[in-house]
């Protein structure tokens, strides 16, 4: 059996918010029945976008995380919600409107915290996967459709293609620790999650100092060689997805010009510098 699944991909999300209007545009004012009801047009985000920022000026960049409803095979609410709560055969999860009014406690049952209250109709209310426009033919929900550098985007999947996939594109799950086994993956969340190690290689020459394009710059961990990159026409370097609070680093520099070494204690993302060779 075919199931949607929901693909983010960290590095390609720029903020924009086109899915949370699109998300807007859809649920407010507008009751699907047997889907949802109409959502509030303040308070709620069915889609939600969180932002990370790592390293220390110069060397910093920004990554944007959507959340949604994990669409979960073993969904907490479900268990909360009885009857109210229903697991479609695609893998969708939809709370019904009728079937939850007062049920309160699906709010604290989730715990992504992707279920929210609406006071003035005495409902929780999430994404559905605009499941009401896939029931009438359409191939995306409408944050898919609005998604403008695709780091949004939806499949329908046999669990072997799934499995292809998730092995191809290293696909992962949030708080997988959770045990809730979603229908939504990341891709790159690294960007989030990981740390990364960046400097600069600069040289001085006839008592100007210059950067360094080029330069070979080697990542080890004790006397292992984890990695190796070059850096670009700026001097700059970068060594991504390492993990927090991993330890210490060291890097060795080299180049026609000179060489040179240093070591980096990783906690968070650090840039360590202008590095100089001689």
């Amino acid at each position: 059996m075919k199931k949607w699944h929901l693909i983010i991909d960290v590095e390609k999300c720029e903020d924009c918010n086109n899915c949370f209007l699109a998300c807007k545009d859809e649920h407010v004012g507008n009751d699907w029945p047997g889907y949802s009801a109409s959502q509030p047009i303040h308070g709620q985000r069915w889609i939600d976008i969180s932002r990370k920022e790592r390293g220390q000026y110069p060397l910093i960049d920004v990554a944007y995380r959507p959340l949604t409803c994990m669409h979960c095979a073993e969904a907490p609410c479900m268990k909360a919600g009885g009857d109210a709560v229903q697991r479609r055969s695609d893998g969708l999860v939809v709370i019904d409107p009728l079937k939850a009014k007062g049920k309160k406690n699906l709010v604290e049952s989730c715990p992504y915290k992707v279920i929210w209250w609406n006071e003035e109709k005495e409902i929780p209310q999430k994404c559905t996967f605009c499941a009401h426009l896939l029931d009438q033919g359409w191939k995306a929900p409408r944050c898919v459709q609005s998604c403008p550098t695709g780091a949004l985007r939806c499949e329908l999947l046999e669990e072997s293609e799934l499995q292809e996939k998730i092995a191809a594109e290293s696909l992962q799950w949030l708080r997988p620790e959770l045990g809730t086994k979603p229908q939504v993956y990341y891709k790159n969340m690294y960007r989030f999650d990981g740390c990364f190690i960046a400097g600069s290689v600069a040289v001085e020459k006839l008592g100007l100092v210059d950067c360094v394009k080029g330069a070979a710059v080697k990542l080890l961990r004790g006397e292992e060689h984890l990695a190796e990159t070059f850096t670009d026409a700026f001097g700059d370097f970068k060594f991504d997805a390492l993990p927090e609070n991993s330890g210490e680093y060291g890097l060795e520099i080299t180049h026609q010009d000179g060489r040179a070494s240093c070591r980096a204690l990783i906690a968070s993302s650090i840039n360590v510098g202008v590095v100089m060779i001689i």
